[in-house]
């Protein structure tokens, strides 16, 4: 097309063709453009902002982050200062004469915190029982020296009574251990000792098992200890006697056969 034009205009005027139609695309596009910017102008002034509306409610709460990474460490504080001393506690004695303990003794302690008096107990009392209880032991002796006026060609009966302090529940079984003999079936051993330092003569606690009465011979010179022990029944309006022991005790007999003869000994016995 272009070359169909260029051959019936020449160079010169088909040069002039294309600068005439470029003209007229510009102008157009300025009228165009033109007129756009005059209708804008001419349109209405801007209104008023309106009023800013009330606050919406708060929304939910969004998820919880994810926790940090840690700091770094701190420096080292400082070293705290020694502390002072302590008070150690002591204690005085509070003397029974004093009213601060009415009159019973104790001890007053002191603190840093002040003063505390421990007063002592009272003295409390035995208690009283019928019988004595089961796997309690009552110990006690038993014995004598004996001079026979009517000298050695005369036998001389003797007796010697045992009484427990706290009657049995039952009657115990009477055990003889002589001596020589350390112990027996129910009785364990007759104590003893030696003689300490101030010459005087220590012996330990005899001991008995429940349901036994142990009678231990110490010793036993120009005299025999009658077997077995006796004791005394009131049935019926009669007094008789009989082998053994009674809840209360029972009687040992023993005959001397010299001017001076010598029983002595000791006993237990343990409720059963």
């Amino acid at each position: 097309m272009f070359e169909r034009i260029h051959q019936k205009l020449g160079t010169a005027g088909f040069i002039i063709s294309i600068v005439a139609l470029v003209a007229a695309l510009g102008g157009g596009a300025y009228a165009a453009t033109g007129g756009h910017a005059t209708a804008s102008a001419k349109q209405g002034k801007q209104g008023k902002q309106g009023k800013q509306g009330k606050t919406g409610p708060a929304g939910p709460a969004g998820p919880v982050g994810s926790a940090g990474a840690p700091g770094a460490k701190g420096d080292a504080g400082a070293a705290g200062s020694n502390g002072t001393n302590g008070t150690s506690v002591t204690g005085v004695v509070i003397p029974p004469s004093s009213t601060i303990c009415n009159h019973q003794g104790g001890t007053a302690y002191t603190s840093a915190s002040g003063t505390e008096n421990i007063c002592n107990g009272k003295n409390g009392t035995t208690g009283f029982t019928k019988t004595l209880p089961s796997g309690e032991t009552e110990t006690g002796v038993w014995g004598k020296t004996f001079q026979l006026a009517s000298g050695p060609d005369e036998i001389g009966h003797l007796t010697f009574p045992i009484s427990f302090p706290i009657p049995l529940e039952e009657e115990p079984a009477v055990v003889f251990v002589k001596p020589g003999e350390e112990s027996k079936a129910g009785c364990p051993g007759r104590g003893g000792g030696a003689f300490p330092p101030s010459g005087l003569y220590r012996p330990t606690t005899p001991i008995a098992e429940p349901g036994f009465l142990c009678v231990y011979i110490d010793a036993e010179e120009n005299a025999t200890l009658e077997t077995p022990a006796r004791t005394p029944v009131y049935e019926e309006g009669e007094w008789f006697v009989t082998s053994g022991a009674s809840p209360t005790g029972t009687l040992l007999g023993a005959r001397c056969t010299a001017e001076e003869c010598v029983l002595t000994g000791s006993w237990a016995v343990t409720a059963e």
